[in-house]
């Protein structure tokens, strides 16, 4: 056995872990550009719903517009949380579910703020504390949401095996 050797380790746990999260942040970057706008949003989203639902003012639709941009900050930042748990899952082996949704929730939140801040240097854009509220409660109810079904479909994955 050769001692004076030095221990190399494995990145590939780690990247595994983490490469969503960091695709995840890439892609909030690129939508938090002056593309993302909601002027250059809007089109493209009233065509789509007026093929499925018809023909709408254009007072009721800037009332659907913010709606249907503020579901996708909910559910995006949702589905962003969950990425997050799932990496402090697999790179904290000891941690509970509690422990790991509390990081999960905070890296969320720095990314959501980091986000909106971005946001207020842009000409196109406007950064809002309220849009970080709404990111972080979607990281929050969506991991609550996964936990309560863990909890009833499959307990035994609530617990870290050793």
């Amino acid at each position: 056995m050769d001692s004076a050797k030095p221990r190399q380790r494995d990145a590939r746990p780690w990247l595994y872990a983490w490469w969503p999260v960091i695709l995840g942040t890439a892609l909030i970057a690129f939508t938090s550009s002056n593309l993302f706008s909601s002027a250059d949003t809007s089109g493209p989203f009233r065509w789509v719903y007026e093929h499925i639902f018809g023909q709408v003012s254009d007072w009721r639709w800037r009332h659907i517009h913010f709606f249907i941009r503020k579901s996708m900050h909910f559910f995006g930042y949702g589905a962003f949380g969950i990425l997050w748990l799932r990496a402090w899952w697999l790179t904290l082996p000891r941690s509970t579910f509690l422990q790991d949704t509390m990081l999960a929730v905070l890296g969320a939140g720095l990314v959501a703020g980091a986000d909106e801040l971005h946001q207020r240097f842009l000409t196109a854009r406007t950064g809002s504390p309220f849009d970080v509220l709404i990111d972080c409660a979607g990281a929050f109810t969506l991991q609550l949401l996964l936990f309560a079904i863990l909890r009833i479909f499959r307990p035994q994955k609530l617990v870290h095996q050793a």
